[in-house]
């Protein structure tokens, strides 16, 4: 099914009756809703809504997005669907719009999931800094180096490139402090994209919050340990319902 919103085609999907509580899956960057598709056929007794953000799986770009932008879309996603409560699961980058979410929409976030979740700013070694440094000196001399950025950033589109520097500038520490409802933390020992460390901190920030650490997953925890994941996942959220 799709939404139309501020003009583009918003793809989502659903599974499950109306008349039981709504989880909506937020997905990671460069990803789609169809990552959680083993996960949400599995999870039983709820109306589960996996949604493909702007410019990925089936859902048409839209230039300039900011992480608020993408929290008015499911702000505006929800009012449209009637949906007064629901839970939120979020991956990486859809951990991030969940972070912000839960801290400024708090009737509308019943419990919330945050699997290998982005949003802490990362330590940053001496390499980093170096890197950034010659980088700003040689945009002064007018001879800038082709080729920089991440691997994510360079694949992206001008417009998308924009919208992925908006949101890795964007820290959300001071947002976790102001989440009220019940955090599931799940992260994976090995993950190197969003290290253990952020998890740590989200625990420390979220006040009632719990962390599970899955032993020798990564970054795609959800889908090496997809059983283990979907009973948290039942557990938790059906002390919600």
């Amino acid at each position: 099914m799709f939404l139309d919103y501020h003009g583009a085609k918003i793809y989502f999907s659903v599974c499950g009756g109306k008349n039981k509580p709504v989880n909506i899956f937020l997905h990671g960057w460069e990803q789609s809703g169809e990552c959680f598709k083993r996960i949400v056929s599995n999870l039983k007794g709820f109306r589960n809504i996996c949604i493909d953000f702007p410019g990925f799986g089936k859902s048409e770009p839209q230039s300039q997005l900011n992480m608020f932008s993408y929290v008015q879309m499911l702000v505006d996603f929800c009012r449209r669907n009637n949906i007064k409560k629901c839970n939120i699961i979020g991956h990486s980058f859809g951990g991030r719009v969940g972070i912000l979410l839960a801290a400024l929409h708090k009737d509308l976030v019943e419990r919330l999931v945050l699997i290998g979740s982005a949003g802490i700013k990362p330590k940053r070694g001496m390499k980093y800094h170096a890197n950034v440094f010659c980088y700003k000196f040689l945009k002064i001399l007018g001879c800038p180096p082709k080729n920089t950025g991440s691997y994510d950033y360079r694949q992206l589109s001008p417009d998308m490139r924009k919208t992925f520097v908006n949101i890795v500038n964007t820290h959300l520490e001071e947002y976790c402090t102001l989440i009220q409802s019940p955090t599931m933390i799940i992260f994976g020992e090995n993950d190197t994209q969003t290290p253990l460390y952020m998890a740590k901190k989200l625990k420390k920030l979220i006040k009632n919050s719990q962390l599970i650490v899955l032993k020798h997953a990564g970054h795609f925890c959800f889908i090496e340990r997809e059983i283990q994941v979907c009973l948290i996942l039942q557990q938790f959220l059906k002390e919600g319902a």
